[in-house]
């Protein structure tokens, strides 16, 4: 039987050392929620949302528990400068919101009371496509309850009930186009 000596020995720790490095890695790498599988049943798919992280915002809004970032998409946002829906024209075809939502915390360190973004609470989003949407004017919605134990965002309760959860919520502002959030003045 023969052993393994000086640089073969050298070369094969390297190897193995290196395969283990990939392993953990590649676990890691794993580990991370791919958020373009995601979708709502007979609804929206994250991906249909891919770079909502860079949409212009529309407004800003405080509940009692959490501050939220309503941005749009450059079909909603040339629409909303257009003058929609105050001026009675409804949202294009391609509109698209995103409304991110966190709870929020006082920043200790601003010479002024101010309230900051804290953890993720929940990632939403609303497309209008009436030839998709027919059942809710052509609005569709989902929204994405986060975790932060495993860094993964799910379907809310109500999203997993299908792209129509929202419709009825949003149902008050028909008037507006089913949309809550007005384009505040710059």
């Amino acid at each position: 039987m023969s052993s393994i000596n000086g640089p073969k020995r050298k070369t094969l720790g390297a190897i193995v050392i290196g395969a283990i490095a990939l392993v953990v890695v590649g676990g890691f790498a794993l580990a991370q929620q791919d958020r373009d599988t995601l979708k709502i049943p007979d609804g929206l798919a994250f991906s249909e949302f891919r770079g909502y992280e860079t949409w212009q915002y529309v407004a800003v809004s405080q509940t009692e528990m959490s501050l939220k970032i309503i941005a749009a998409n450059d079909v909603m946002m040339n629409a909303y400068r257009a003058g929609v829906p105050g001026n009675g024209k409804p949202f294009p075809d391609g509109s698209k919101i995103a409304k991110i939502e966190w709870s929020f915390k006082k920043n200790t360190v601003s010479p002024y009371a101010v309230t900051v973004p804290d953890t993720l609470k929940t990632v939403a989003f609303i497309e209008k496509d009436l030839g998709r949407f027919q059942n809710t004017k052509g609005w569709a919605y989902a929204q994405w309850a986060y975790d932060a134990g495993s860094d993964t965002l799910k379907p809310s309760e109500l999203s997993a009930k299908g792209a129509e959860c929202g419709f009825s919520c949003h149902s008050k502002v028909a008037g507006q186009d089913y949309i809550f959030t007005a384009y505040p003045k710059r």
